[in-house]
């Protein structure tokens, strides 16, 4: 399986096939717009302009399963992300990211990329700190929180699994060496 395989909402509701970013570098991400990690929504923006025509697409997923920190409609989120960080990729609908309702493409990217392992105190803290104020979180798989990113070639599988609290200028190195 690939993520070509998958359908998912864009903000009106509508289907879009995923084999529309067939042949992309793929930078997939659950967002927030009332998240401590929301100001990476300036890194995402200047990856994608940076580096769109090479290839990349980033593809945004709000996600609400966080101390609801991503409330409102998608237009609301939309108009938010333009007007706040000139975002321009691609939006989708909000979404489920852990659980029964899980959206059926995170399932995928969550098996096809697990949790690292946390290692050094910091990283350790932040994550049991995400477990322990996140209620949707209980598999060892389970998105931890909002910006979650997950790297994904332009064969469609999934390369890398990032926290949120890397950045998205951190993850630059990786997508230059995919692209």
């Amino acid at each position: 399986m690939k993520i070509y395989d998958f359908t998912v909402a864009d903000t009106e509701k509508q289907p879009v096939k995923l084999t529309e970013y067939q042949g992309k570098v793929l930078l997939v991400v659950n967002t927030a717009t009332g998240c401590g990690f929301t100001p990476q929504y300036e890194g995402l923006e200047n990856l994608y302009k940076k580096h769109k025509d090479a290839g990349l697409v980033i593809l945004d997923f709000p996600c609400n399963q966080f101390a609801g920190q991503a409330p409102g409609t998608e237009q609301e989120i939309v108009t938010f992300c333009q007007l706040k960080y000139k975002v321009s990729f691609p939006q989708f609908a909000k979404i489920k990211v852990n659980g029964d309702e899980a959206e059926p493409l995170y399932t995928w990217l969550k098996d096809n990329a697990p949790a690292e392992e946390t290692k050094g105190f910091k990283a350790k803290l932040t994550s049991l700190m995400f477990k322990l104020i996140s209620k949707t979180t209980q598999n060892k798989n389970d998105i931890r929180w909002n910006f979650t990113k997950f790297l994904v070639n332009r064969q469609g599988e999934v390369i890398k699994r990032y926290a949120p609290t890397v950045t998205p200028a951190e993850i630059e190195k990786d997508i230059l060496k995919l692209l």
